[in-house]
């Protein structure tokens, strides 16, 4: 049960949707009223604000001392950029693991900015996993790093990271986590896992608005990057410089973000930290799936890789429907749902994660069954060929 009070939650009544997305999302009025104050960016009152969200991020990330917080302004897939572009050396080769949009994101950036790279790709119902991982490392002892992602969602996926991380760790190599929608309601621990570096994003598990990402690095490797960036803006290792340096951002700083985020850290601490927000996203996600199931939705992946993040859903074979009709229904009942970001399936994503919790999700599904009954289906189950394929590749 949510710890944290009906009254917190925004009401779709007062003309408000709630944003069932990976993010931006939902986010507490008092996240928005923090946004209504303007910011010098050289003020000794935003450098300390600065310092005191980095410090937390730390805490977050469980810091034995060995990691620094390096802030970057713009949206998550900046802070990626940023990352693969500083610390892979130019000479460097990434093995990236994808079952996904945003593994595929992390291959295309490396191609973009000339790092070597090789790719598994698991496609959109399965993990990578530990021991294809050693595999490639061991057939190929050039590869320097490994890109993995916590959640992927475009389909859902929670991965492996500690089966992953393992692997890498045991192989020698450098391990870099996109946990861009899992950090904050997910444990992801430098120490224990070992990472090089992890990125995430102001908007996702944390609940603030968009704005700017940040990396958790190892010092030691950040120090140890410097010049490898293609990118004067997106230089990691300049930018973590001058931040410690100086307490600013090397270029104007997203100030009311900042505030925002702030604001949000404060609402996560007070909510019981990263166990108390997993446990809330995870009874929206339960109360989801059952609701949905219910009505006749399959999910796309079973019970087992379901993630509290967001859940993918295989669009009904009824041919009475359609996705736009099915979206505008459920915004004019106060939810914004998410298309399908799957190659081979029709499909659509409900996010779990932003402020509301298990009784939202009751609405959010009748809401669903309006809005079928308004188009007509009567039955929501989804193609037998998109069952079939995914019992074939689960098994």
């Amino acid at each position: 049960m949510s710890t944290v009070p009906a009254s917190a939650f925004p009401d779709p009544e007062m003309g408000e949707p709630f944003l069932l997305t990976p993010g931006p999302l939902t986010t507490a009025l008092s996240v928005k009223q923090a946004m209504l104050r303007d910011w010098g960016s050289w003020d000794g009152d935003f450098r300390a604000m600065t310092a005191d969200i980095r410090g937390r991020l730390l805490a977050l990330a469980g810091d034995d001392g060995s990691y620094t917080c390096v802030p970057m302004q713009g949206s998550g897939s900046f802070a990626v950029e940023a990352m693969l572009g500083t610390l892979v050396p130019r000479d460097g080769k990434v093995l990236v693991l994808a079952n996904g949009a945003y593994g595929l994101r992390a291959a295309e950036t490396c191609r973009t900015i000339g790092r070597a790279h090789v790719l598994i790709d698991k496609g959109d119902y399965l993990p990578p996993r530990g021991a294809e991982v050693t595999a490639a490392l061991r057939a190929d002892p050039a590869i320097t790093h490994v890109v993995a992602i916590h959640c992927e969602t475009s389909s859902g996926i929670l991965n492996p990271l500690a089966e992953i991380a393992e692997a890498v760790r045991a192989e020698g190599r450098e391990l870099l986590v996109d946990s861009m929608s899992a950090f904050g309601a997910l444990p992801c621990e430098g120490p224990e896992l070992g990472y090089t570096a992890m990125v995430s994003s102001a908007n996702k598990c944390i609940e603030g608005v968009p704005g700017f990402g940040f990396v958790i690095v190892r010092k030691e490797a950040l120090a140890a990057a410097k010049g490898n960036c293609h990118s004067l803006a997106l230089d990691l290792e300049a930018q973590g410089r001058y931040m410690e340096a100086t307490g600013q951002f090397r270029y104007t700083p997203p100030t009311h973000a900042v505030a925002a985020f702030q604001e949000a850290l404060r609402l996560h601490a007070e909510e019981g930290g990263i166990a108390g927000r997993g446990a809330r996203y995870a009874a929206n996600r339960d109360k989801l799936v059952a609701g949905m199931r219910a009505l006749g939705f399959e999910s796309l992946l079973s019970d087992r890789w379901l993630s509290p993040i967001i859940v993918t859903f295989f669009c009904p074979a009824d041919p009475r429907f359609a996705f736009q009709a099915f979206y505008d229904g459920m915004k004019s009942r106060g939810f914004i749902i998410y298309p399908g970001k799957l190659t081979v399936v029709e499909s659509f994503r409900i996010g779990c994660i932003g402020r509301m919790d298990a009784a939202v999700m009751d609405r959010v599904t009748l809401a669903a069954a309006e809005t079928l009954a308004e188009m007509g289906v009567t039955n929501a189950a989804p193609p037998e060929a998109a069952m079939a394929e995914r019992a074939r590749l689960a098994a």
